[in-house]
């Protein structure tokens, strides 16, 4: 013989809890009624329900009023607990008390981010919010499970084909390429013509390890190639090795200004299309008060850098 659980299971009706609560407080069905805005008639066919859904009579007659059962005793207070816990929830979020808000944002970042919008991001989570922490991770490929299983909180990133469909993104700032080499070297001086350029040795930036981008196609179209000396996973290790020698990077301008500071940047001397960086997160936490808060705080913080 075959047993059926789930499926045979009639689905309770939650509404009877707030019928329950209400006679058990009231104890009288026109009381009830009165308070429920229902007629005692369509009061009375509840508490017939709740007699039959609980197996027990609940309030029976004594004298001209009702009386509970030892059951309906035994049920009062937790009742009154649980529906009380279900208007919570399903009440309106209260105001964000940012001097109250104990909590841990993940964001998930590219190089360069926290180097140059992070100080000001800090300092304005501190003022607010002295409970917030930040924590950064690098970004190492544009995957939205982290996004998805609410590891990470935000990430920033260039939209693309790859992101997940049902992801949120908002445009932070446009962002344009530029050279940047070591004060003293020989491009600091002079005008930058795509022959002095590709006359130098280069970095490349590809976290796929591609020794070719836009900025080579631009090149190619004037029959024009550059020498690409070393391939690197990221903005800081390409500045960093800019810094020490004579080879060349090219990176966004605004995403690594503390990143340049004390190196010589110039224009490209070719086209190169600029970017978008945008903020990223999933749609379950577009209604979080403290996410809400976070996001306007990272808006602020690259708007004013």
């Amino acid at each position: 013989m075959k047993l059926c659980y789930i499926g045979c299971m009639s689905t309770p009706d939650f509404n009877l809890l707030v019928t329950l609560d209400v006679l058990l407080v009231e104890g009288s069905v026109a009381r009830a009624a009165h308070r429920l805005r229902l007629s005692p008639s369509a009061m009375s066919r509840a508490l017939a329900r709740l007699r039959e859904t609980t197996g027990d009579p609940l309030l029976v007659r004594a004298g001209r009023g009702l009386v509970p059962t030892p059951r309906a005793l035994e049920l009062r207070e937790r009742v009154g607990r649980i529906v009380e816990e279900a208007q919570a929830v399903l009440r309106p979020a209260e105001a964000l008390d940012l001097t109250r808000l104990v909590r841990t944002f993940t964001l998930r970042i590219s190089e360069g981010f926290a180097e140059t919008f992070g100080p000001d991001l800090i300092a304005r989570l501190g003022g607010e919010a002295p409970g917030v922490r930040l924590r950064f991770v690098q970004k190492p490929d544009k995957d939205s499970a982290p996004l998805r299983d609410g590891t990470v909180d935000l990430e920033t990133g260039v939209v693309g084909e790859t992101m997940g469909p049902e992801l949120r993104a908002q445009a932070l700032f446009r962002d344009r390429f530029v050279g940047v080499v070591r004060i003293g070297h020989p491009l600091c001086q002079g005008e930058i013509t795509p022959a002095r350029y590709v006359a130098g040795r280069h970095i490349t930036v590809s976290r796929r390890g591609l020794d070719k981008g836009p900025i080579d196609e631009a090149l190619d179209a004037l029959g024009l190639e550059r020498q690409i000396a070393t391939i690197v996973g990221g903005f800081s290790t390409a500045l960093a090795l800019a810094r020490a020698s004579d080879l060349i990077a090219c990176v966004p301008e605004r995403h690594t200004g503390a990143l340049r500071r004390e190196m010589h940047s110039f224009p490209l001397p070719v086209p190169i299309p600029e970017i978008t960086l945008s903020l990223l997160w999933h749609p379950r936490m577009d209604a979080d008060p403290g996410h809400r808060w976070l996001r306007g705080c990272v808006r602020d913080a690259c708007a004013a850098t």
